[in-house]
């Protein structure tokens, strides 16, 4: 399957007193992640879009994005690193007016690495999802994911993650 690979740099300020990065930035570096691969850029050169971004964002939006839920398992620490962390994502159900954003966190690669390919297989820093329901921006109310979306987003669904169990 195809996963979307998007580098996110670390801040200083995202590590906690033990020097990884603190729980609660891990989450904002996800949603960096989210916004650069769904949501259009109209500053954004030729060829430098993301596929998947075809959601319109600002003030003049038609729809909104919003997070119904998340859950995330952090699998071991990520210590601070010039280079940018590659979060693959990919989706692993697209509901009515939802989808489910799935994502791993990997080291990145001093050389960059391409926007879209394979999953890694290396050991990953986090597992985590989003679900996310898009709105009608006039209404407030939940509206469904168009089949333009659809076609898009359709080579990035794969299985979703999974968790341990709790016991």
């Amino acid at each position: 399957m195809t996963r979307l690979h998007v580098p996110v740099s670390l801040r200083w300020s995202d590590l906690d007193a033990y020097q990884h990065v603190n729980n609660v930035a891990m989450l904002r570096l996800l949603e960096d992640a989210r916004i650069t691969a769904f949501w259009r850029h109209p500053e954004a050169l030729d060829g430098e879009e993301w596929p998947t971004a075809v959601l319109d964002t600002g003030p003049h939006a038609t729809s909104h994005t919003l997070v119904a839920g998340q859950q995330i398992e952090y699998l071991r620490p990520l210590g601070f690193s010039r280079t940018p962390v590659r979060v693959e994502m990919w989706i692993g159900s697209i509901g009515g007016a939802s989808l489910e954003v799935c994502y791993e966190v990997h080291d990145g690669e001093p050389g960059g690495f391409p926007r879209t390919g394979p999953a890694s297989g290396a050991a990953a820093y986090v597992k985590a999802v989003t679900t996310i329901v898009v709105v009608d921006a006039d209404g407030g109310r939940p509206r469904r994911v168009s089949d333009d979306e659809r076609a898009v987003w359709g080579p990035y669904v794969e299985d979703p993650v999974t968790f341990r169990r709790r016991h």
